[in-house]
């Protein structure tokens, strides 16, 4: 068990939830407010996406990143700044009789260009999403192949960033720990285990467990469940030694048909983490303990 427990909150993410809950943040005044809001609530890390503000999609702007990130600076929040960089590999297969005439949700862009806010603002971390993966029941698939991840390692790298390498499912952990065996992670590395989203591993004990013992020694890691599975996903992260994630890009509701905040679900996984005798870290601890710049 971890004694000792981070909290990260992913604030919006690119997901289509923005009619879904009437207050998913679209703007970079909406999403740095949820970003302090957590912080406020106990996170240690924000995770961040940024929203077109006209269709409320997922988007790779530079500008909108380095206005969320500068307004969260200016509050004097002291918060860990996690900038996604899984943005630009999503590929819309065409129909049967035309397969390669992609759709109008393919946002597909080199390893480098997936990076591009990431070096103009340096943040505290950014992720790297570990392999290809089938998303949901349609044609939509989100690659990211052994070659762009060694591209996009070394480059993470060479920028001083600490990657946060998203895993949904066991090949994508066992590539991960590949990259660290060949030098491209830095020690000690830093995994995010993604549960429940299709078509990854589910989100119950036996895929978290099958992952973790997966994990280079000395390794940090959190996980998260999607939906109705967040809640128990932050207890059994907890009980297997991991620390954990919440936020409304996973999950939307603080308990049946009742919208939640990022604030209000931070607190829920506070009183779970207290309730099984552990403490919640803040941000200098886990700057530490995460091998950060102080």
């Amino acid at each position: 068990m971890n004694r000792d427990v981070i909290i990260s909150c992913a604030v919006t993410g690119s997901g289509d939830t923005v009619n879904k809950h009437p207050n998913i943040p679209v703007t970079p005044e909406q999403i740095a407010n949820a970003a302090i809001e957590a912080a406020s609530a106990g996170a240690a890390i924000a995770h961040i996406h940024v929203r077109d503000l006209n269709t409320g999609k997922g988007s790779r702007d530079d500008e909108l990143y380095k206005e969320v990130v500068s307004r969260i600076k200016d509050s004097g929040t002291n918060v860990i700044i996690n900038l996604t960089s899984g943005m630009g590999g999503d590929i819309e297969i065409g129909p049967e009789d035309d397969l390669l005439k992609f759709g109008p949700n393919t946002d597909f862009v080199n390893a480098i260009e997936r990076l591009s806010h990431v070096e103009e603002i340096l943040p505290d971390i950014c992720s790297l999403d570990c392999g290809t993966l089938n998303f949901g029941d349609g044609n939509m698939i989100y690659v990211s192949t052994p070659e762009q991840l060694r591209i996009g390692a070394k480059r993470i790298q060479e920028l001083g960033v600490k990657p946060e390498l998203e895993v949904f499912d066991t090949g994508h952990m066992w590539f991960a720990n590949q990259m660290y065996d060949e030098g491209l992670l830095d020690s000690p590395p830093l995994f995010q285990i993604c549960l429940g989203i299709p078509y990854g591993a589910p989100a119950n004990t036996g895929s978290m467990k099958n992952m973790v013992d997966m994990l280079p020694s000395g390794s940090n890691w959190a996980a998260f469940g999607i939906g109705v599975h967040q809640m128990p996903m932050v207890a059994q992260a907890v009980l297997l030694g991991g620390n954990v994630r919440v936020g409304l890009e996973d999950n939307l509701y603080l308990e049946k048909g009742v919208y939640a905040s990022n604030g209000q679900l931070v607190e829920k996984a506070t009183t779970i983490i207290n309730n099984l005798g552990a403490n919640v870290m803040g941000p200098d601890e886990a700057r530490k303990k995460l091998g950060l710049k102080v």
